[in-house]
């Protein structure tokens, strides 16, 4: 595992070589249609859910909604931070909708789902950052579907131990937080946000003995030591499941691909991660975070 993708000294990716890329073959999606596909796409718009699937441009959009699932994002549609990698719109959110709890939990029955997603944007404006939205909707979702299992995509909260204990209160099976990118990148690709904070999240997260789950991206300058690094931190701050998938620049005004990663150093990352001691290690160029997350419950 000592050989690099990236030969060069440890340094700010260089923007010059980056609009020289092209996608490479193995880069692939899927049109979204069919019959589920449709099913879904009615549900969302019907009780005017917000999904990050759309927000975020996932390229696994044609795949998931086709299965019949979908990542529902609560608290809106407007994040409060602006990081250089995300589609979702930032700006002011609007005011906390209290019926979206229950609207969410009856899309999830009506989707017939065994396994339900659930993310949010960052509400930075609200007291506890929306905790108490994230426990409301975890609670309408296992009352009217007592059987479904979840995962919950949260943010730092601000790393404030009180609010990450209310969603842990609710009880889902996962609770994931994404790491996004290694600690040299963070700051320029998640701003607002702190890497060590977001280890002390999931740290909480796993010593409250609920499974805890991070993604990262890769293609955005880091090297292959830099990944490896971040896999130890998650390891020993008690994360079980890791997701790893290539960064795609969503519009032309996000961040740039540095490089694109080849399948593999994809199959690299799986290897190294199971011989350190994930669970679960879903690694491939369109791997994201929810991707086959109803395998990572078990």
């Amino acid at each position: 595992m000592k050989e690099t993708q990236n030969k060069a000294p440890l340094k700010a990716p260089v923007e010059d070589k980056q609009t020289k890329l092209g996608k490479p073959k193995w880069l692939k999606l899927q049109i979204p249609t069919g019959k589920e596909y449709l099913k879904v796409d009615k549900i969302v718009e019907d009780h005017g859910l917000h999904t990050i699937c759309r927000s975020g441009k996932c390229p696994n959009i044609g795949e998931c909604w086709g299965s019949g699932t979908a990542t529902l994002m609560i608290l809106g549609d407007v994040c409060t931070r602006a990081c250089t990698f995300c589609s979702v719109k930032t700006g002011r959110p609007d005011t906390v909708d209290w019926k979206e709890p229950m609207r969410v939990a009856k899309s999830v029955q009506l989707m017939g789902l065994k396994h339900a997603v659930i993310t949010s944007v960052d509400r930075d404006d609200l007291k506890d950052g929306g905790a108490s939205v994230w426990q409301a909707t975890i609670q309408a979702i296992k009352k009217l579907n007592p059987e479904t299992t979840m995962e919950v995509l949260i943010p730092d909260f601000k790393g404030k131990p009180e609010n990450i204990q209310l969603v842990i209160d609710a009880k889902p099976e996962v609770i994931s937080h994404n790491m996004e990118t290694v600690r040299r990148l963070t700051r320029e690709v998640r701003r607002n946000s702190n890497y060590d904070r977001s280890l002390s999240v999931l740290k909480f997260v796993a010593e409250a003995g609920i499974r805890a789950k991070s993604g990262v991206m890769v293609g955005l300058g880091e090297t292959e030591e830099e990944v490896l690094e971040t896999m130890d931190d998650l390891r020993a701050n008690g994360v079980e499941v890791l997701t790893i998938g290539q960064y795609l620049q969503p519009t032309k005004d996000h961040r740039k691909v540095y490089e694109y990663i080849k399948p593999e150093v994809f199959e690299r990352y799986r290897v190294a991660g199971l011989e350190k001691g994930f669970r679960h290690v879903e690694s491939g160029p369109m791997v994201r975070s929810s991707y086959h997350a109803e395998k990572h419950v078990h």
